[in-house]
Order: C-alpha cells, then sequence, then structure tokens
C-alpha cells in the first residue's frame, strides 16, 4: 500500500507493505550520502538489514528514550554531520520511532538549512501517526516539543515486520495514537479496536490512522486550523508526560489518559475506557492539578490563557472548542 502526501512544496510517498525496509535503498531514492541516525534501542537485525544496504553511511546512535531529544544530543548530532562532511546535496535517513524521526528531522531541517529526509519508523507510534506530518524538534528541559520546524520528508518506510520485535507495552502505547484517529475522525478504524480481531489488522490499521492525518495535514499544513484536531488527548498527554518524567509512563500512555479527560460523553467515555483496559493502556491518573496547570500555561498551545481544545461526542466527529486554562482545571 503507498499514500501520497500532498504539502505545499510538492508531494512524497508512503510506503507500507512488510519486507520495505529490506527494499529501503530502492524506496528511499537517497541523494548523495547517506547519514543514518539511529537509537541505541533498534535490533540489530534492522540497523544491520539498512547498513548493509548503504555500506558507506555515517552512522550517529542516540540513546533509546525521550531523554535524548533535547538541544545537547541535537549539538552533537549536527556537530558529527559536520565533522562526516555532509553537505547539502546529501541525505539524511532516520531508523527509529518518534524521538529518532524528530531529533533527525529537525537536523535534517536546520543543518545547512535544510537537505533530504527519508523517516524508516520502527514503533507503533510513529508508523501511526509521528512519521508523516512534517513536524520536527527536541523538548527544552520538561516542555516537549517546544523547539522545532516543518520539514516534510522526502519518502516514508513503513515495514510492519519491524514491530515484531517491539515489547508489548510498547506496542499497545503506539495504538492510543490509532485509536486517537478513529475518535476524531474515523469511526470504522475506531470499531476495529471494539472487535476482537484488531490484533490481526496491522496494515489496515496503520494505513487508517495514517490516511486520517494524511487528510488533516493536507487541508492544513502548518496547524493553522484543522490540524489542531490531531491534538486529541495531547493537551493533557503532554502535561502529564511532564509531570511524571522519564520512566512512568510512555507517551501513548499518557495520550490515553489525556483522552479520558477531555470526553465528556456517557457512552463515549465508556467506550474509550472498554478499548484502553483492552490494550491494558491507564485511563485514569493521580497528578497534582496545580502542577498540571503550571505545564499546561508553559504548553506551545496555550495561547496568553486560553487553549483550543480538541473533544468528541463520538468517533468520528472531533471538533475544536477555545477554552481557557481555568475550565480546563476543573478536568482535572
Amino acid at each position: 500500500m503507498t499514500l501520497e502526501i500532498k504539502t505545499g512544496h510538492g508531494s512524497y510517498p508512503v510506503y507500507i507493505e512488510r519486507g520495505a525496509l529490506r527494499r529501503a535503498a530502492e524506496l528511499a531514492d537517497a541523494e548523495g550520502r547517506v547519514f543514518i541516525v539511529t537509537d541505541s534501542g533498534i535490533p540489530a537485525v534492522w540497523t544491520d538489514c539498512l547498513r548493509q544496504q548503504f555500506p558507506d553511511a555515517d552512522v550517529f546512535v542516540i540513546p533509546q528514550g525521550e531523554g535524548s531529544k533535547n538541544l545537547e544530543v541535537y549539538k552533537e548530532l549536527v556537530s558529527d554531520m559536520l565533522d562526516c562532511g555532509i553537505s547539502r546535496r546529501d541525505t539524511v535517513i532516520a531508523l527509529g520511532g518518534g524521538v529518532a524521526g524528530d531529533l533527525a528531522g529537525f537536523a535534517a531541517a536546520t543543518y545547512m538549512r535544510g537537505l533530504r529526509f527519508v523517516n524508516i519508523p520502527t514503533t507503533v507510534l510513529s508508523q501511526v501517526d509521528s512519521s508523516i506530518g512534517g513536524k520536527t524538534g527536541v523538548d527544552l528541559e520538561d516542555t516537549k516539543n517546544i523547539i522545532g520546524a516543518f520539514w516534510q520528508p522526502s519518502a516514508v518506510i513503513i515495514d510492519p515486520d519491524v514491530l515484531s520485535t517491539l515489547p508489548e507495552r510498547q506496542t499497545n502505547a503506539g495504538l492510543a495514537e490509532a485509536v486517537k484517529a478513529g475518535i476524531i475522525r474515523d469511526p470504522d478504524l475506531f470499531a476495529i479496536f471494539e472487535s476482537d480481531s484488531f490484533r490481526d489488522r496491522p496494515e489496515e490499521i496503520i494505513y487508517r490512522a495514517l490516511k486520517v492525518k494524511k487528510d488533516i495535514v493536507e487541508a492544513d499544513e502548518r496547524e493553522s486550523g484543522e490540524r489542531k484536531l490531531l491534538n486529541f488527548g495531547h493537551t493533557f498527554g503532554h502535561a502529564y508526560e511532564s509531570y511524571y518524567g522519564l520512566g512512568r509512563y510512555l507517551h501513548g500512555e499518557c495520550v490515553a489518559m489525556g483522552m479520558m479527560t477531555v470526553i465528556d460523553d456517557p457512552q463515549l467515555k465508556e467506550r474509550l475506557r472498554a478499548v484502553l483496559e483492552k490494550l491494558g493502556l491507564p485511563t485514569h491518573c493521580d497528578a497534582d492539578p496545580d502542577r498540571i496547570m503550571e505545564l499546561m500555561r508553559s504548553d506551545k498551545k496555550a495561547d496568553h490563557g486560553v487553549i483550543d481544545l480538541v473533544m468528541a461526542d463520538e468517533p468520528g466527529k472531533g471538533y475544536i472548542r477555545r477554552t481557557s486554562l481555568e475550565e480546563l482545571r476543573g478536568r482535572l
């Protein structure tokens, strides 16, 4: 399966097929020299597969986890690109989850004012969501994604086979983003998670989730309006993630709690709760409301005491409501 993402500066393909990683050199259509950014948690079977196709590539390995998505690691990365003689004619390839993709994409956007970028996501979270759309960036202390740039990849290569080595917790947490896509735009996708067969339908879930994001991003590439729908569950989710720090909860787990925080309709809330429990995801938390509000005031989505809160009363019909921080506190 292939999706074409159309942007203001052209378009790029998203390949979704089993075994695609073994064809990365063909699908990436890389220009010049290749600089690979990966993380220490990627199994050798996948990194070796990519390196064999680009034997002359330089490789930069970041420590696994959100803790690597900061300015210090970014500086080390672009310094290494400079030392390796990478130029604007060359290509950066990310092999990893959302952290590797965000960091490599930000480096590609800013090093020498931009060069070609290919994303090969290896986690459920990155395959169903973060690998497309052009958002790149790093965290600043406990504020997520506050420094970044819009930089579209030249190609995205999604191989569901690489998910076979993921821990179950990582898989389930990543699926929270697909659940989000179903609630805001695709009721049939949400229904898949309510069925007993969802584990047997990874390609369909990936495709449908990305189709939701594709349609929204193409309509609003720079997040001036409709693209804010993709923040469903993230307004509170990012605050929960910063509050608990690294280790206790994964990103998707925080998004799951964030979705539960903003849904008012009792029927939808119970349907979502059942899906999240089936995935082993948390449905409530014990965060301190005062600290959560401090974090939300510094969130990039906050605008002088007001946030565009994404809500839904039934699957497939997400909407945006301008909401004061005071009103948000009541939800805690």
